[in-house]
């Protein structure tokens, strides 16, 4: 056989070769290496009232922390919880340093062009707060007021979107935010009602109320791309735990109301 031919045959080889480790490295199976493992990594919020935060005796708690812990005994694997800030948990993930993220992340189509999301398993709203005092009662009363958001979340995106007179200021976690609002460092927040919460009891005397709500979002249980079978098992997992109501159980537990019908009769 000529040489040029016997070095076309050796590229076409290393290139098969080359293709095969690749589409076999796209195509790990992450739901057999959590069994194999015995340990499954999950990445939440350490503060964010009633979803992710440290209790009384500094142990994490809340329902996303309850949730999470049902969905590695259900797996029959340990817990490895990783707390994070918010605007670490898509980055946690992606960078293979958490297996899922179970950490109040809204199903965003921003979020859903980088990672996957499970069947919805919880819900958040997003709101406007301020002193009962201020009259609200919608963006255009937003106007020269500083508006504190945690950064990178919905929250961020939508009040900057529509308070185009405001000036945004921006927090790396839930707890900081709470914490500039109750310091009179801003004079309104977008959060939810449960930071809204911890808030009105940290500073009673601020009489601290919901303006307007700003939109309602579903939670996923959030998972890295091409990775179908532990997407099928979560969102099963899901399914199951929603008809069977353990995980409107928990929600409840932590936030005094049922999940909607839609989030608790998935399709």
């Amino acid at each position: 056989m000529q040489q040029p031919a016997l070095r076309r045959m050796a590229r076409t080889v290393i290139a098969a070769l080359v293709l095969g480790v690749t589409a076999h490295a796209a195509l790990a199976d992450q739901l057999d290496d959590i069994r194999k493992a015995g340990k499954i990594h999950i990445a939440t919020t350490s503060s964010t009232p009633l979803f992710g935060y440290s209790d009384e005796k500094l142990q994490l708690a809340g329902s996303d922390v309850e949730a999470a812990r049902l969905l590695a005994q259900d797996l029959g694997v340990q817990l490895d919880l990783i707390p994070v800030a918010n605007a670490a948990r898509v980055p946690t993930l992606q960078a293979n340093r958490a297996d899922i993220v179970v950490g109040s992340l809204s199903i965003t189509p921003e979020r859903l062009k980088v990672i996957d999301f499970s069947t919805p398993y919880a819900v958040i709203s997003l709101i406007i707060g301020a002193p009962k005092s201020m009259a609200i009662k919608d963006y255009a009363d937003l106007n020269g007021k500083r508006i504190g958001v945690t950064r990178a979340t919905p929250n961020d995106t939508l009040t900057t979107q529509n308070a185009k007179g405001a000036e945004i200021m921006r927090y790396e976690d839930d707890a900081t935010l709470i914490t500039s609002m109750v310091t009179g460092q801003v004079d309104v927040f977008s959060s939810t009602p449960s930071n809204l919460q911890e808030m009105q009891k940290k500073a009673p005397g601020k009489n601290l109320e919901m303006k307007f709500e700003q939109k309602a979002f579903d939670l996923g249980i959030a998972i890295n791309k091409n990775q179908p079978r532990l997407k099928e098992w979560i969102d099963n997992w899901v399914k199951t735990n929603q008809k069977n109501g353990k995980l409107n159980a928990i929600y409840k537990k932590y936030h005094g109301r049922d999940l909607p019908a839609s989030v608790q009769n998935p399709a």
